[in-house]
C-alpha cells in the first residue's frame, strides 16, 4: 500500500473481502507448513498464522490449512510468484501471488495492469523503491495513551511509529515483526491490521481524475483474484 488509509476505510475493505482473505491466508499458511507444522520452530508459519488471527479467521480453517501444508490431508502445491510494473501515471506496483498454475496467474496480472493503463515490467523494476518491513496499525482511542504504547513498542523493537488522525502505525524490521506484534498483543493491544508489507521509498501522484479511477479499478481486480496475496503500491494519494 502506499499513503495511510483512514481505520474507516481499512476496516470496510478488510469487511469486504474477509471471505476472499481467508482464502489468501489459509493458502499462506499452507505454503509455510510445508517447511514444519510447528509455529514454534517455523518462524513463516507463526507470521501466516498471526496475519490470519489479525482477520479474525476461525482455528479450524488455520488448523486445516496447516493439515494440508504438511501433507496430512490433501492439496495443491503452490508456489510464490511477485510481479512488478507500472500502473496508470508511473505508480509503482508489487503483486504477490501464491499459484498452483503459473500461467494462468501470470496472464490474470498481466491483463489486469494492460486493461486499465498499466504495464507489467521484469523482476526488481519497481522493486528498489520498496523496502519490507512490519506494519501494525492500532486504532487512536481513549483507552490507548500514545506514551505508553510508544514505550511498549520501543521496548519490543520497534523501528518507527507514525501518528495519525485516527490511528497509529507502528513499523518493524522484518525479522522482529513477530516479536514486535506479540508483546503489543500481550499488552492488551488490539490490531486494525499487522502485515509484512512494501513501504515506498518515493511516491507517485496519478497525473488525472481517470488515471486514479483506473489505478483503483485495476487494484481491485488485482486483490479480488484468489492467487493475488498482496497489492503494494506508491500513489501519493489514499486509494480507500
Amino acid at each position: 500500500m502506499g499513503r495511510h488509509g483512514t481505520i474507516a476505510g481499512r476496516k470496510e475493505a478488510q469487511d469486504k473481502r474477509r471471505a476472499a482473505l481467508f482464502t489468501k491466508y489459509a493458502r499462506a499458511i499452507t505454503v509455510a507448513a510445508k517447511a514444519g507444522g510447528d509455529p514454534e520452530y517455523n518462524a513463516g508459519l507463526k507470521l501466516a498464522i498471526e496475519r490470519a488471527k489479525g482477520i479474525n479467521m476461525p482455528n479450524d480453517n488455520i488448523n486445516r490449512a496447516i493439515k494440508k501444508g504438511t501433507g496430512e490431508m490433501g492439496g495443491a502445491d503452490f508456489e510464490e510468484l511477485n510481479f512488478e510494473g507500472y500502473g496508470p501515471s508511473g505508480v509503482a506496483v508489487i503483486v504477490e501471488t501464491l499459484t498452483d498454475n503459473r500461467n494462468r496467474t501470470t496472464a490474470s496480472v498481466r491483463s489486469a495492469f494492460d486493461k486499465y493503463g498499466g504495464n507489467m515490467g521484469a523482476p526488481g523494476c519497481v522493486s528498489y523503491m520498496f523496502s519490507r518491513k512490519g506494519v501494525i496499525v492500532i486504532e487512536k482511542t481513549d483507552d490507548v495513551n500514545e506514551d505508553d504504547l510508544m514505550e511498549a513498542a520501543l521496548e519490543a523493537g520497534m523501528e518507527d511509529m507514525q501518528v495519525y488522525e485516527d490511528s497509529f502505525e507502528i513499523l518493524t524490521a522484518m525479522e522482529d515483526f513477530t516479536e514486535v506484534s506479540a508483546a503489543l498483543k500481550e499488552a492488551g493491544y488490539e490490531f486494525v491490521e499487522a502485515d509484512i508489507q512494501y513501504i515506498p521509498s518515493m511516491e507517485a501522484t496519478p497525473k488525472t481524475d481517470d488515471d486514479i479511477k483506473n489505478l483503483k479499478k485495476m487494484i481491485d481486480v488485482l486483490e479480488d483474484n484468489d492467487d493475488v496475496q498482496g497489492v503494494h503500491h506508491n500513489c501519493a494519494i489514499d486509494l480507500d
